[in-house]
């Protein structure tokens, strides 16, 4: 009978907290609740998660990031360290987000009720997502005005001759024709050995400078490599090298590029208008909730992989683009043996697929209790590297026609990061016959890769602060998103600037590179060893049903977390200040960007120290032990999936009825609250 009538008041104390009844106390994390606060979203459709999902994680790094690093890092042979990088270190952590997610119904900050010293992480999250929507919607502007302009009878890049073109200008047709005829034989025209096209790099993790397309003419007195010999002087009087019409309508037509990050110069209202349509997409799209995305991200999702297959064809028809792929796959088997490849690869699929910035989270809290997560989280990040390796085919197809016709090893023109896809894509479409239309299906391809990705980033930031004050924000929604994306509006003026690129370059940089590998290595460390293996299984389980296969838990043991720390030491002994292309940001811009890395981690020690002030218990030790443990918030969302822990035994109840079973007081039971 005692220990009836204690299950009996603590699922009273759950029944007031519900309904608002009961007082927040110091160990507790949960919001004020009322019987007229509307009850948190669920998607229309299971299948909504998994193409949210997939639309989250297939973006523009897919596309012109995961090609550059397979042809640099191996070829085919990098597939091996990438996927296997996939199912130790990134799929487990994924996992462990998913899963829990969905059996709490939380988002990044009602996520750490299961260890509620640690809610700094999910603040962290927020951060972190919030800073990257604000500079990643300015990627989404340049492909709404790259768009636009494919809209006529020739895209504007392909050639020389227009007002925004210096008279260094030169396409890479008229240099194949130029080095063409002057093949077996020194040329009578004068060319300067080191005339080369220099295009910027920006954008990439990748450390590596080369240009775009280095060494178009060959060097003088070079003869290897099939390059030939030149005389010395000058391709074009008074200038030293040449640029590509695509670079320079890149640099001096969309961006009115400033001299550096020193002089800001003015607004390009072209990219102001461009920045505010995408940022009115984001909100039409964001603005009721999952109701709202579910709809969106059938289209957004689906889109780029029929654009993909179009371009992909029309890639296959093009002279050159066989050694392109071959290129791209071609394996090298020695690289599997450096350390740096690996390294890669794990970065590559662990930025890709989204852990750690609390995405997966946001959208899994959404799922039906009983949803298979174990299956979504298999199938998403599988489509994912899938994805890339099928980007790659399109990437490489038309960069071989462009190499081919420039005459150029395919390494000379292949770039990683933007440069890739607003320079060398964009000047490979513009060689090929009706080209507005390749620009159009490329561009609305960038389009929808990326808005699926800033629609969960945003819903990240916008989702987590309403479920953290849910009586005064779910009624409001729709005027709360549009708060949101105003203020990050206005905040992104900078970015659009004359010197605007200069700040994407130091933001990108900065913001996200260290502390969300950070977060990350803490998430894991606290998932399996504060909250437990033995918790999380037992969670799954009561979801799907079927146990925990023993490979995930000694991932989640030691693999992923050991794996995790060894990323942060490589990326952190990679380091280097920030470039743009030959220019040097001067010197306040590093300790003021390490300034910025550190702001998402601020949070994670500030909010331990707060609550443990703020705990009532008798001594520090006690504190620390009360707040390590979930709080008696954290269950699944319905009643019927709870579960009351109560002197080792589990009680689940089922109906307002109060209706209780009691389990044998002799067995062991391991339910959580």
């Amino acid at each position: 009978m005692a220990l009836t009538e204690k299950i009996r008041k603590l699922l009273v104390r759950h029944k007031s907290t519900e309904n608002g009844i009961a007082k927040k106390t110091h160990d507790d994390d949960n919001s004020s609740i009322t019987s007229s606060t509307p009850k948190r979203e669920k998607w229309t459709r299971q299948f909504d998660f998994i193409m949210s999902g997939i639309g989250y994680c297939v973006g523009l790094g897919n596309l012109y990031r995961f090609p550059y690093l397979c042809m640099r890092n191996g070829g085919g042979a990098f597939l091996l360290p990438y996927f296997v990088c996939l199912f130790t270190c990134a799929i487990p952590l994924y996992y462990l987000e998913v899963a829990l997610a969905q059996y709490s119904s939380s988002s990044p900050l009602t996520f750490w009720r299961l260890s509620p010293l640690f809610k700094g992480l999910g603040y962290g999250m927020i951060f972190v997502s919030g800073i990257t929507c604000i500079y990643y919607n300015v990627i989404m502007a340049w492909v709404l005005y790259f768009l636009g302009m494919s809209f006529a009878a020739e895209v504007p890049w392909g050639n020389c001759g227009n007002e925004w073109n210096s008279d260094c200008c030169l396409s890479s047709v008229d240099a194949g024709q130029i080095r063409s005829n002057s093949t077996g034989s020194n040329s009578s025209m004068p060319l300067n050995s080191s005339a080369v096209f220099t295009y910027s790099d920006f954008g990439t993790m990748s450390g590596d400078n080369r240009s775009l397309a280095e060494v178009v003419f060959g060097t003088a007195n070079q003869s290897s490599g099939g390059l030939v010999g030149f005389t010395q002087g000058s391709l074009i009087p008074g200038c030293n090298t040449t640029t590509s019409p695509a670079e320079e309508f890149w640099q001096s037509m969309v961006l009115g590029m400033s001299s550096g990050i020193e002089d800001l110069g003015t607004i390009r209202w072209q990219l102001l208008v461009c920045l505010t349509v995408a940022w009115l997409i984001t909100f039409l799209c964001l603005s009721k909730g999952v109701k709202s995305t579910g709809v969106v991200v059938y289209f957004t999702a689906t889109l780029p992989y029929i654009c993909l297959t179009i371009l992909m064809v029309r890639g296959a028809t093009l002279p050159g683009s066989l050694e392109g792929v071959k290129f791209y796959l071609v394996p090298n088997f020695t690289k599997i043996a450096e350390f740096k490849v690996w390294c890669e690869a794990g970065l590559q699929v662990f930025f890709s697929l989204g852990a750690g910035w609390g995405g997966p989270i946001i959208m899994a809290g959404y799922n039906n209790f009983h949803n298979n997560i174990k299956r979504d989280a298999l199938l998403i990040p599988i489509v994912n590297g899938l994805s890339s390796v099928y980007g790659g085919f399109v990437i490489f197809s038309v960069i071989g026609h462009m190499a081919h016709v420039a005459q150029l090893p395919v390494d000379k023109v292949v770039k990683s990061g933007p440069g890739l896809a607003f320079i060398a894509y964009p000047e490979a479409i513009a060689l090929m016959p009706l080209s507005p239309l390749w620009a159009i299906l490329f561009f609305m391809m960038l389009l929808t890769l990326g808005l699926d990705s800033q629609f969960v980033t945003l819903e990240t930031l916008t989702g987590s602060v309403i479920d953290e004050f849910p009586e005064l924000l779910r009624k409001r929604r729709t005027l709360f998103t549009f708060v949101v994306c105003a203020l990050m509006y206005f905040i992104g003026f900078p970015l659009v600037t004359n010197g605007g690129i200069y700040v994407f370059q130091f933001m990108d940089w900065y913001c996200a590179a260290i502390a969300i590998v950070i977060i990350a290595i803490f998430e894991s460390v606290v998932l399996a060893y504060v909250y437990g293996v033995r918790r999380i299984c037992e969670d799954i389980e009561q979801m799907v049903g079927q146990p925990t296969f023993i490979l995930w838990k000694i991932c989640w043991w030691a693999v992923t977390p050991g794996l995790l720390m060894l990323l942060l030491v490589f990326t952190l002994f990679n380091y280097k200040a920030p470039t743009y292309g030959s220019y040097q940001y001067p010197d306040w811009a590093e300790p003021l960007g390490w300034t910025v890395a550190v702001i998402p981690l601020i949070p994670i020690p500030a909010i331990a120290a707060w609550r443990l002030y703020q705990s009532k218990e008798e001594n520090l030790k006690m504190r620390f032990m009360r707040l390590l443990q979930p709080s008696l918030d954290w269950h699944p969302q319905e009643r019927e999936h709870r579960r009351v822990q109560v002197n080792g035994n589990c009680v689940t109840y089922t109906a307002p009825e109060d209706s209780i079973r009691l389990p044998d007081e002799k067995k062991e039971i391991n339910g959580v609250v």
